[in-house]
């Protein structure tokens, strides 16, 4: 009897470390914002009369085609070229464009690499003002940014995604403006920014997107006609979402989605195989967010629920113009995704993709990504003007 008692002892201990691992997943997903990494050493800075460049070392990031930003431990920046130039085994330089004002980067610091391009709306060269919305969660700050001419009645709200700030939209905000939009950048609950509700963690949109619904409505009670969504990441499902609400119906013209989650578990289970376990493995996390005894475990207010956020399942719901960006080297959210969802809705879906990782299409083509904004933009604007 000795060798079924084993056997059975054997299968309890690999269900238990099943449900811790799905248990950790689950909770490294949902978890309130946590600090940034400084992991990236300055090895040198070179100065050549008044152009800098700083030596890193050579990683996948690092020589990603593209502009980037350094962001540094005490809020300060510098922005970074295209142009990666060899500096022996294991070393590049990219060349310095522009820096944080008054700001002077040394060697030794350590540094984290971001694709948030520009940090405040000064810094994109914007007028803002802080705005307030009032929100079930509590008030959640926003940028506005007002049009002008005869598009100013029409607003473009943007939503940053899961783990990322509000500074992260203003790559795109510089277009909208540029446009004659409107621009609302809000935040929502427990993105670190907004209100903090409960145990402060995520429920991948399908909470957070009652607090970008009141932005609309601050949006329509401060005059808005119409309205675009512009959605990063998960901030395209919460886009999504709230498009396909009967009462935005004739208020909601258009999406504009950068590297959207359209599919929760596939994403679930990119992430997994970006850090290395089997992509099935994201499958053990997912009776930790469905299930409403395992969900309160794990520090939720309640389910998730995954099938309504699953937008590939969903395609025909679509009624509004797309536009979407997505990156082919993107291991976050898969692009396969969007290609799907893209073949699903030919009639109302144009997607763009580049040569990118995770919310990085604007980073590695600026020109190509803007122009596609703005034709797309002013292509919705002459077919509502007929």
């Amino acid at each position: 009897m000795r060798a079924p008692i084993a056997l059975a002892g054997v299968m309890a201990a690999a269900a238990s470390l099943s449900l811790g691992l799905g248990l950790v997943i689950a909770r490294r997903l949902t978890a309130p914002p946590s600090p940034r990494r400084f992991d990236l050493p300055i090895r040198a800075v070179e100065q050549d009369g008044d152009q800098q460049a700083i030596v890193l070392d050579r990683t996948h990031q690092t020589e990603s085609p593209g502009e980037f930003t350094l962001l540094f431990p005490g809020g300060q920046w510098v922005q970074l070229s295209a142009e990666v130039l060899d500096r022996g085994p294991g070393r590049l330089a990219r060349s310095v464009t522009a820096t944080a004002p008054g700001f002077t980067p040394s060697a030794d610091e350590r540094v984290s690499w971001s694709g948030i391009y520009l940090m405040t709306p000064a810094d994109a060269g914007l007028s803002s003002r802080d705005v307030a919305i009032s929100t079930s969660s509590g008030r959640a700050p926003a940028w506005r940014i007002d049009g002008s001419g005869a598009q100013s009645t029409s607003w473009v709200i943007h939503i940053h995604g899961l783990g990322s700030p509000r500074a992260g939209t203003l790559r795109g905000v510089q277009v909208t403006t540029e446009l004659g939009y409107t621009s609302l950048v809000v935040s929502y609950r427990n993105d670190g920014e907004g209100p903090r509700r409960g145990s402060g963690r995520s429920t991948l949109g399908a909470t957070e997107v009652d607090d970008v619904d009141a932005a609309i409505q601050y949006a329509i009670d401060q005059g808005a006609r119409r309205v675009v969504l512009f959605g990063w990441s998960m901030g395209a499902q919460v886009a999504l979402q709230l498009a396909a609400r009967p009462r935005y119906a004739r208020l909601i013209d258009g999406l504009v989605l950068e590297s959207p989650v359209l599919d929760w578990v596939a994403t679930i289970k990119a992430n997994c195989a970006r850090v290395g376990l089997p992509a099935a493995a994201g499958l053990l996390a997912l009776p930790w967010l469905t299930s409403p005894l395992l969900a309160r475990a794990v520090g939720l207010p309640g389910v998730i629920p995954l099938g309504d956020l699953d937008w590939v399942a969903r395609a025909e719901e679509l009624a509004a113009p797309t536009l979407i960006f997505h990156g082919a080297d993107d291991d976050s959210a898969p692009p396969a995704v969007s290609r799907n969802f893209a073949a699903l809705r030919p009639d109302l879906v144009q997607l763009e993709v580049f040569q990118a990782g995770h919310t990085m299409t604007w980073n590695s083509d600026r020109e190509r990504w803007r122009s596609t904004v703005a034709a797309w933009l002013s292509k919705g604007d002459a077919m509502l003007d007929r």
